[in-house]
């Protein structure tokens, strides 16, 4: 289980998220919804250690835990980008192994080989040679999820996983998240869609704007 106890994080003065706390229970998946300006971005961004915050602890597993530190050999949190982030240069296969290869030092066979289940598992496995600009939005967006587990990480979050897709692609991209679920992974959604957020949830955060005087 992951905790959060008492976590603040400012901004040039200005206070985004002031002393949260919350518990996301494992392989279980909790939606985080709010209007822009809410701080939603910013608590994932925390989470996922790419925000370092002002005050506040971590807890995983009932031990403290920094999201931040670059030299821990576990992939904790993995994120999935709302623009995807993909390697235009790169084949789906080639974007999905870069990193297993070069953080996890994984061979090229194995990183292949774990790449390969993870398509399988995405219904990608046809894609493995395309390039991103060859794809979908919804495609793209299964290939981030599937460059993030390649990571093999305990917590998987996501920045706005439907914004940049077409309204009708919404319930596929949930069937997807819901379908991980079932391996075991404990996912963080983002998201400024109450329908979407329900949809997926076990359970629902909602975040409002701080008002700071």
């Amino acid at each position: 289980m992951l905790e959060l106890k008492n976590i603040t994080k400012s901004f040039d003065g200005k206070t985004i998220l002031d002393n949260l706390s919350l518990e996301v229970k494992d392989n279980s998946i909790l939606s985080i919804v709010g209007p822009s300006g809410a701080g939603k971005t910013t608590l994932l961004r925390c989470i996922a250690g790419l925000e370092t915050v002002d005050s506040g602890s971590f807890i995983l597993n009932d031990k403290p835990f920094d999201p931040s530190d670059e030299t821990s050999k576990e992939r904790v949190v993995g994120v999935v980008f709302q623009d995807f982030n993909l390697f235009p240069h790169l084949s789906v296969i080639e974007n999905i192994t870069l990193a297993p290869m070069m953080v996890l030092k994984q061979d090229k066979n194995t990183a292949k080989q774990k790449a390969e289940v993870i398509l399988k598992q995405l219904e990608l496995d046809d894609l493995a040679n395309q390039y991103p600009f060859e794809l979908s939005g919804g495609q793209k967006q299964r290939v981030a999820i599937a460059r993030a587990l390649a990571m093999q990480p305990k917590i998987l979050c996501y920045d706005e996983p439907t914004s940049a897709l077409d309204p009708s692609l919404r319930d596929a991209v949930a069937e997807v998240i819901l379908n991980l679920k079932k391996t075991g992974i404990t996912q963080i959604v983002i998201t400024h869609d109450p329908e979407f957020a329900k949809k997926i949830a076990d359970q629902l955060l909602e975040v409002k704007p701080i008002t700071n005087k």
